[in-house]
């Protein structure tokens, strides 16, 4: 489905409004368990924006919402750095952020391509949150069981579970954030403790997918295109830092229950648009 350029707007203009909006998604979206890939594809394909370029801009302004991690964990980083070589807390943490990241760094160099060829698209995304909300709801109905209160209380062997469960986030729409957060309370984390280290890992796993695919999609970007990548650099990080500082205020009180139901009615919002023919969606 595409867009056409407003009335007195430039094209220039338009796609640093479509930069502006899609960085707004990506931030909103990143940490909470409802897929930020997701959104950025069904937002992208309404806006128009969902050719080559625009599905590599979407996953490099994933480091905006990075940048929003390391600056409200600022603190944390900074001890951990300064005691990389003399801190066990700080030895370990270290080392559980980048077991939890290799699984899923391993199996999306291996099945990448492949993973955006063919589910890169609104159809499958749709069915990916609807599948991703039954596995949340199924998660809250079960009993908590609270063995790790505290990041630092972390083992190697708890991180990689965690990273095992990120996996299943290459799949657009299952949501990296409540893969790993859902996975965390399932391996038996505490709320609190699955949230954070789902922000500590994010910083790895964003990272290198976004200079990841920059860099092999290096000749689609043009010197005129830094722009647009800054404007979405710069409100996805923005809307990301308000996110998680929301986020760490609801999970004192709440579970994720109400995510799931917003997966169900988004995806099958998306399936019957599709179906009817409402909605000029992108084949897939």
């Amino acid at each position: 489905m595409v867009v056409p350029p407003w009335p007195g707007i430039s094209m220039d203009g338009v796609l640093l409004l479509k930069a502006f909006i899609l960085g707004i998604v990506e931030g909103l979206t990143e940490f909470l368990p409802i897929s930020s890939t997701g959104h950025l594809i069904l937002v992208g394909d309404l806006l128009g924006f969902n050719d080559a370029k625009g599905k590599i801009f979407g996953i490099v302004i994933q480091t905006g919402a990075m940048l929003a991690v390391v600056w409200e964990y600022r603190a944390r980083f900074g001890h951990v750095l300064a005691g990389l070589f003399v801190d066990r807390v700080a030895q370990r943490f270290a080392v559980n952020v980048a077991v939890a990241f290799m699984p899923a760094a391993v199996l999306g160099l291996l099945f990448g391509s492949r993973i955006k060829e063919h589910l890169f698209s609104p159809v499958p995304v749709a069915l990916a949150l609807i599948v991703g909300a039954f596995v949340i709801l199924w998660a809250e109905r079960r009993e908590h069981r609270v063995r790790i209160d505290d990041v630092d209380d972390m083992t190697w062997r708890d991180a990689l579970l965690v990273g095992f469960a990120q996996c299943f986030a290459l799949i657009p729409g299952t949501s990296r954030s409540g893969a790993t957060i859902i996975g965390g309370l399932l391996f038996g984390l505490s709320r609190k403790a699955a949230t954070e280290f789902s922000f500590f890992l994010a910083v790895p796993t964003l990272v290198a997918a976004g200079a990841y695919d920059a860099w092999s999609n290096r000749d689609l970007f043009a010197a005129d295109y830094v722009g647009i990548i800054a404007v979405g650099l710069v409100t996805s990080f923005i809307s990301a830092f308000l996110c998680i500082r929301w986020l760490l205020r609801f999970i004192v009180s709440h579970d994720f229950t109400v995510f799931a139901w917003y997966r169900i009615v988004f995806g099958l919002l998306v399936l019957v648009t599709a179906y009817t023919g409402l909605v000029s969606w992108t084949a897939g």
